[in-house]
């Protein structure tokens, strides 16, 4: 078993290395008084059109997708250590990279499944880096966690389909850069219950469409990254052939996109929870209570060792589960796709946590980014599936082996 990166991982990730300190991290306060500068609160300010252009300048661009025809072509296993460094700054570096949530989702689908011209007309944009786009799946008035639950219909009237209901968590939906949303809903009803639901690309100008409102996270709307909306369609009409795959494929569809999804999130958080570490141990050594510094406290010292296991072993977890999806797939990898759902973002949750305690109420500020990182990890225990619904589904899987 050999737990060294191969030649193109390691000259990758030197070079994302040198972008973070030369590009990312100096950037990072120049984001936030751009942020708080912006006219408009949605939209992202110029240092992340900068930033990628610079990315796509040295090739660190589109890293994420494994087709070579429109991404970098690396494994899972090839981008997971490359995500993990991303991670340590999510608010700028996977944007910088075109490696940033839903776009990558929406990108893998289309280059999976679209038809040439959707390809053309969206995903081509999206590679470039053109245009934003949003996933339209849960919904306000349903348990979404179970997807089944989707009451969204999708009708077919002649050439073309009739979208009507409301969707909330829209991520992305609400910059003016968002061109295009791909909606689940339900165009057969009577169907079994997991060939009920399809995926359609309904242009964000389509009348019908209604941008109600953002939606705030801990108070933080995510606005520069497009923030979080909640859309009504009213009898939207969008052509036939802006359907994703064929009636009925929908639920398949998103099972497709959000298994490389969670593991690219796993995969950020294992950084976020490096960058965590990293200030928290620069805290302790510089503060002094009761005496003597704060990394001569046993406590805190406790926190230091739990923290680097804890972070070793969710990494090799990750890690791991990247190689079974390049070598059996993700079908086969989903017992594990589930576990690093579970397991991360309470790793990265626990390790911020730490780190928030030992900067003491400066961690609670905006001097650091602490807050805004564990806020992102706690997010993540929701965003493709709830650990509840992990949890249930892990479980029965194992008790099928004795059964």
């Amino acid at each position: 078993m050999d737990f060294a990166f191969d030649a193109r991982t390691e000259q990758l990730r030197e070079q994302l290395l040198a972008f973070m300190d030369e590009e990312i991290y100096p950037a990072e306060p120049v984001f936030a008084e751009q942020v708080a500068a912006l006219a408009d609160p949605w939209d992202r300010p110029a240092i992340i059109d900068e930033l990628k252009a610079k990315a796509r300048q040295r090739g660190l661009w589109n890293l994420f997708l494994p087709d070579p025809d429109h991404g970098a072509g690396l494994t899972t296993l090839q981008y997971a250590p490359l995500a993990e460094i991303t991670g340590r700054s999510p608010a700028l570096a996977p944007e910088a990279l075109n490696c940033a949530a839903p776009d990558t989702g929406n990108m893998e689908l289309l280059a999976a499944f679209g038809t040439p011209d959707q390809q053309r007309r969206w995903l081509r944009p999206l590679l470039d880096g053109e245009i934003r786009s949003a996933f339209c799946m849960t919904e306000p008035d349903v348990a979404s966690s179970d997807a089944t639950n989707i009451a969204t219909r999708i009708d077919r009237d002649g050439d073309h389909y009739v979208v009507n209901g409301r969707k909330w968590w829209s991520t992305g939906a609400m910059s003016p850069r968002c061109a295009v949303f791909v909606v689940m809903g339900k165009t057969d009803p009577d169907a079994p219950r997991h060939r009920q639901q399809s995926m359609l690309l309904v242009p964000r100008d389509t009348p019908g469409v209604t941008v109600r409102r953002g939606l705030s996270v801990f108070g933080y709307t995510d606005g520069p990254h497009g923030g979080h909306a909640e859309i009504d369609f009213r009898d939207v009409r969008v052509p036939a052939d802006h359907l994703i795959g064929g009636p009925g494929e929908g639920f398949a569809l998103a099972q497709a996109r959000l298994g490389p999804g969670r593991i690219h999130h796993c995969m950020r958080l294992i950084g976020m929870a490096e960058r965590a570490l990293e200030l928290l141990c620069r805290r302790v050594l510089d503060r002094v209570a009761f005496g003597r510094a704060l990394a001569d406290q046993g406590v805190v010292r406790q926190w230091i060792a739990q923290a680097r296991v804890r972070i070793e072993q969710t990494r090799l977890l990750v890690l791991k589960t990247a190689w079974l999806m390049d070598t059996v797939g993700n079908k086969q990898a989903h017992t594990e796709i589930q576990a690093i759902k579970i397991a991360t973002p309470e790793l990265a949750e626990w390790v911020i946590d730490k780190a928030i305690q030992a900067h003491g109420a400066a961690g609670l500020s905006q001097d650091f980014p602490l807050a805004q990182l564990w806020t992102q990890a706690r997010t993540l225990r929701f965003a493709d599936g709830p650990d509840e619904v992990h949890q249930m589904s892990l479980a029965r899987r194992e008790l099928s082996r004795y059964r």
